[in-house]
């Protein structure tokens, strides 16, 4: 309902976009004065801003995917393109007042100026925006193709068993689907081998809500199944890791029926070679616990109410390192106190693309990166993969290779 209610924001806001798009390109060719060309100008426009809805309304096939990815990319667009044309009008704005107050009537200032309120100084000024949203965008869609590899060194004062180290690759939010699929997950399983990690985990949101957006499964898996580690690769599912239709980021179907993960999710992990920990943990070489979470909000398909932090460690050996997967960075303090020794997260991208990468950390006590909680440690990863808008600008695609050190 509440995109129904933005709609009208939504158009509007384009129709902001394409006036000044209009004013800029006549102010560069007279060619953009005639009707027709500034109506060929404005059915394009209207295509690529509608992509996503046509999209979500035609059947699924390879058109459809084809406009949902133009969809996204057309998100990151218009972002930009806000940004920089609200920024530049707001600046017009200044000089307006401020400056060419007397215009007009003073010589001196009307030849100073004279060129940036002339239709050859719109058309400079722009460029300039046109290149600025152009940089942006496409630096934002290489960016978030690019998986890069951070490095945590920890600490734990436990016994581990016979381990002295024990080196743990953290991903999380793949979102496979229309925005994420077979280069990236080939790309990702590179990463990942080259750590030769011991314990591989995926904190939530594997899938991107539609297990049919999905292109050819078959080989994800065959992908997926290439991941090596000693102790074998786990998950936790998240938010998205359930069926429903999304649309920019809103959700649709039944307002009073229960969100769940589609059966065929939980079949695809277990050909890939991923063990699911639904709010269930196991201890591993007989030498530490791990421990996966269901998301804090939708906890998915046969849970009600996931397990407290209290009952998670209630039948643990604590003199034992204790592991949790968690997609949401929630409850560190119950964790902490529950006797969790590495919390291991997702789901923030980190705010994924400015400005969102500014605001983030007001949602989040530890939003990205590294938090000392007490004698836990909690890291949260930026993610793999994208959500929404394929773009990632101030943010970083990523995978987190944890060195842990046993120090009991």
């Amino acid at each position: 309902m509440l995109a129904v209610y933005l709609s009208p924001v939504y158009i509007l806001l384009n129709l902001y976009i394409l006036r000044w798009l209009l004013r800029w390109m006549s102010a560069c060719s007279g060619y953009f004065h005639g009707k027709k060309a500034k109506a060929c100008v404005a059915v394009v426009y209207t295509l690529l801003a509608t992509a996503l809805l046509t999209g979500f309304l035609m059947p699924a096939g390879n058109l459809q995917r084809v406009l949902k990815l133009i969809g996204n990319y057309w998100l990151g667009v218009m972002l930009y393109a806000l940004l920089v044309i609200l920024a530049a009008d707001l600046i017009r704005l200044i000089l307006r007042i401020f400056v060419w107050k007397d215009w007009g009537r003073d010589k001196e200032t009307d030849k100073k100026w004279k060129i940036l309120r002339e239709r050859r100084g719109f058309a400079v000024i722009g460029a300039v925006c046109v290149i600025l949203m152009a940089a942006a965008c496409i630096g934002g869609a290489i960016n978030a193709r690019i998986i890069r590899t951070t490095d945590y060194d920890i600490s734990i004062d436990k016994h581990a068993g016979n381990l002295d180290e024990l080196k743990i690759v953290l991903a999380a939010d793949l979102h496979l689907g229309y925005n994420v699929g077979h280069l990236e997950m080939e790309q990702m399983v590179r990463k990942i081998n080259a750590q030769k990690p011991d314990l591989v985990v995926i904190a939530g949101d594997i899938f991107d809500n539609e297990y049919e957006a999905l292109d050819d499964p078959d080989r994800l898996i065959s992908i997926l199944k290439g991941i090596k580690s000693k102790y074998g690769t786990y998950a936790c599912y998240g938010n998205h890791d359930i069926q429903e239709k999304i649309l920019a980021g809103f959700t649709f179907g039944g307002k009073h029926e229960k969100k769940e993960s589609d059966p065929r999710m939980d079949e695809f992990l277990k050909k890939a070679g991923i063990t699911l920990l639904k709010d269930k943990g196991l201890l591993i070489a007989d030498s530490f616990y791990l421990y996966g979470r269901p998301d804090f909000h939708r906890p998915g398909r046969g849970i009600d109410v996931r397990r407290t932090a209290e009952e998670i460690t209630s039948d643990f050996d604590k003199d034992k390192p204790i592991i949790v997967i968690d997609h949401e960075p929630k409850e560190l303090d119950e964790l902490s106190k529950a006797g969790v020794d590495l919390d291991l997260c997702g789901h923030t991208h980190d705010g994924q693309t400015f400005p969102g990468n500014l605001t983030v950390g007001l949602m989040w006590e530890n939003s990205y990166g590294y938090l000392r909680k007490g004698d836990m440690h909690n890291i949260v990863t930026s993610g793999v993969g994208v959500f929404g808008l394929f773009m990632r600008l101030g943010t970083k695609a990523e995978i987190c290779a944890v060195n842990v050190r046993f120090a009991g």
